[in-house]
């Protein structure tokens, strides 16, 4: 039988039992859009996650720590590379070193430290932290009142939320009624800030203070003047451990302070060099494909690295098994569907024993007649397919609507968390298409195995 004729007899038939095969395309569509709809939410739930990291700042970001720190962010033993008392200081030069790497943006110290705030002449215990001027782009700043960092080397200061609370003597709220970011900035922002910190100077040049016994430099008290520029709500501080800072400086001026840090003391015996030591370098590369590539050149310089990468593969472990059971269960409507395509078949094959019988009589072989039927079952897959497609994309888009609408009542931003890329089009249209000649290999298998003479019998 030729390609045409086969068309035109499959058409034909599809159209005298019209309702029957729409009620059956309804099924099979019904099925593709449940399987569209829930892959293509664990899909954009997984690119709004990526999103998050990449505007965060931290996708692009390793972060490196000296071995001798055993205090450092890879939990798993390190089997490669010099022994934790033999490793490398990361020093100032080693951070140049590192900054001077090929695809590397910028190396800059994580310069932190614990020190009294006076404001209103209260004192306040709390952790400060540098900034370079890069994290004026992450997200972390977006919904900040105020402004960032006028310069490097501008007296200024941003305070995390949870300590402007504490400077207006304000107890944090829990849950939605919690205070307002807007609120705290109003009566902070242009106010100032004293910070006493302890100076690190070479000996030479402090014989008249007091001074660490043996030690290469001396430890001097200081104090800086501070405006308050902004209040942040969210934490640009994700990647640091539990020493979360509470406020935040620009690096230049951080840098000219030389305050003394932990590490100064932990390696006042290994070096009488006046450069200062890092707990951590943070690394920016300029690609995050880049990232892997980067901390595998560092660590074979002995040092160790982490970034959201090492942390990303569990949760992208995570979502490859959401998909499958979201996969599994949008596939049972197609199951369902399965069955219909097999039932209106069936009952075909009886209405048509007679024109099955003549068929044959004339000439028709048993692959001519299962052509048929794969046909009539594949027509039904395509256009229960592309239908089925059309309408996953919509529910989609209702409840990417309606939930935005939720969250803009709630003061949220709102966000894009369906996404149905190409390939899952071209995915759902072909699995459409191959369960419904599943469906049909049963139906016409039969229809193929009537004996004409009993069909031409049948009424």
């Amino acid at each position: 039988m030729k390609l045409p004729d086969l068309t035109e007899l499959a058409v034909r038939n599809l159209r005298e039992s019209f309702l029957r095969n729409s009620l059956t395309t309804v099924g099979i569509s019904v099925g593709v859009a449940s399987l569209v709809a829930m892959l293509s939410l664990g899909i954009g739930l997984q690119q709004l996650a990526s999103r998050r990291l990449m505007k965060s700042g931290l996708f692009d970001t390793v972060v490196v720590t000296s071995r001798r720190d055993l205090r450092n962010f890879n939990r798993e033993e390190e089997r490669n590379g010099p022994a934790p008392g033999e490793s490398r200081i990361l020093d100032e030069p080693t951070r140049q070193e590192i900054e001077r790497l090929p695809n590397v943006v910028e190396a800059y110290p994580d310069i932190r430290f614990i020190t009294e705030l006076r404001y209103e002449d209260k004192p306040h215990l709390t952790t400060i932290a540098a900034l370079p001027a890069s994290a004026k782009s992450t997200d972390a700043f977006e919904t900040m009142q105020g402004h960032f960092f006028s310069s490097d080397m501008a007296p200024e200061a941003i305070l995390q939320k949870a300590f402007a609370e504490e400077l207006l003597g304000k107890a944090p709220k829990p849950g939605l009624d919690e205070t307002n970011v807007k609120e705290l900035a109003a009566p902070l922002i242009g106010k100032e800030l004293t910070m006493r910190y302890a100076q690190r100077e070479a000996a030479q040049a402090s014989t008249g203070d007091q001074s660490l016994s043996g030690a290469a430099y001396s430890v001097v008290s200081r104090e800086q003047k501070l405006k308050i520029v902004g209040v942040a709500d969210l934490d640009p501080e994700s990647m640091r451990g539990p020493t979360r800072a509470r406020v935040f400086l620009p690096l230049k001026l951080a840098e000219s302070l030389h305050v003394m840090q932990p590490t100064d003391l932990r390696e006042i015996s290994r070096t009488a060099s006046d450069q200062p030591v890092y707990s951590s370098v943070s690394v920016r590369v300029k690609n995050p494909s880049q990232t892997q590539t980067i901390e595998n050149t560092i660590r074979k310089m002995g040092f160790n690295t982490f970034s959201i990468l090492d942390a990303s593969k569990s949760i992208q472990q995570f979502f490859k098994v959401l998909d499958v059971f979201l996969g599994i269960f949008g596939s049972l409507a197609l199951a369902v569907a399965f069955i219909g395509i097999v039932n209106t078949l069936v009952m075909a094959i009886l209405e048509r024993r007679r024109e099955i019988g003549i068929m044959k009589a004339i000439g028709a072989s048993d692959g001519d007649i299962k052509k048929l039927f794969f046909a009539e079952a594949g027509a039904m897959g395509i256009l229960g397919g592309m239908v089925g497609v059309a309408l996953g994309w919509a529910i989609g888009q209702v409840i990417n609507l309606g939930t935005n609408v939720y969250l803009k009542s709630q003061s949220f931003p709102p966000e894009h968390f369906w996404s149905v890329p190409w390939w899952l089009v071209a995915f759902a249209l072909v699995f459409s298409f191959f369960v419904s000649l599943a469906a049909g290999l049963y139906p016409a298998g039969r229809a193929a195995r009537l004996d004409p003479v009993q069909a031409l019998r049948y009424e």
